[in-house]
């Protein structure tokens, strides 16, 4: 995907579509500033292993999206390294499901801080130092979920919209810069998080999915790194989506 040698900053790294997404980046050759909340022993060792087993260089960075401050000290810590940085991929969110009239404004606040305000938040920082580079690239991680329009996930659904609204906005004013934005947006996928939904509603889904299944976040991760890479070097303010099919 002529991705080697790219230097890549990784949000939610740790687990899930995330995990994925760090492999599949080492496997292709680049260095990555891999993201997360919490600093385990468990966490550290998988990222040194990764590195080790696809010779780059894995460097982890901790911070709570759900504190600006913690946010700023993290990006500040990357840039402060002076080294390029071709690619953010802004992976990082929380689900949230309940009725709208049963749904706390405490959280309602919460989702959006992580899923939108955040990742806002991460793209201003890392942007300038792009804009300077006259190169970049960022991929947010939207959701089927902010295309379509579902009962009961208000907060999660208008969070993503909000995102991939954000994304073709700022792909407009980052063009002038050699600077793409783009978003993928997965359908139900295989991660702890794609089962937050019942059985019944995963059922209901796979329903109308074309392929009759669910992703894997090894797909998921493909289609950040295609649209990361030279390949798609003429797309931006573009939302992929990655659902298998939904009817």
């Amino acid at each position: 995907m002529n991705l080697k040698g790219k230097n890549v900053i990784l949000t939610g790294a740790n687990r899930g579509i995330g995990l994925a997404i760090l492999k599949k980046l080492a496997k292709e050759g680049c260095n990555i500033w891999a993201c997360c909340r919490t600093n385990t022993p468990e966490t550290l060792s998988t990222f040194e292993q990764i590195a080790r087993e696809n010779c780059v260089w894995i460097k982890p960075i901790f911070f709570d999206l759900n504190e600006e401050e913690s946010i700023k000290e993290g990006v500040l810590q990357i840039l402060s390294e002076k080294k390029p940085i071709d690619v953010l991929v802004n992976n990082a969110g929380i689900p949230y499901g309940g009725l709208f009239y049963m749904t706390p404004m405490s959280k309602l606040k919460e989702v959006f801080q992580i899923n939108y305000f955040s990742q806002i938040y991460i793209m201003q920082l890392v942007a300038r130092y792009m804009m300077r580079q006259k190169k970049g690239c960022i991929v947010n991680m939207a959701s089927v979920g902010g295309i379509e329009t579902n009962a009961g996930y208000l907060a999660y659904g208008s969070s993503k919209a909000a995102l991939i609204w954000a994304t073709k906005s700022i792909s407009k004013e980052l063009g002038k810069y050699n600077i793409r934005v783009n978003a993928v947006a997965p359908g139900l996928t295989e991660t702890q998080m794609g089962h937050y939904k019942s059985q019944e509603e995963i059922d209901k889904v796979l329903a109308v999915t074309s392929l009759g299944r669910m992703g894997t976040p090894e797909e998921i991760a493909r289609s950040v790194c295609f649209l990361a890479s030279e390949e798609a070097s003429f797309i931006t303010g573009q939302v992929l989506i990655v659902d298998g099919g939904r009817k």
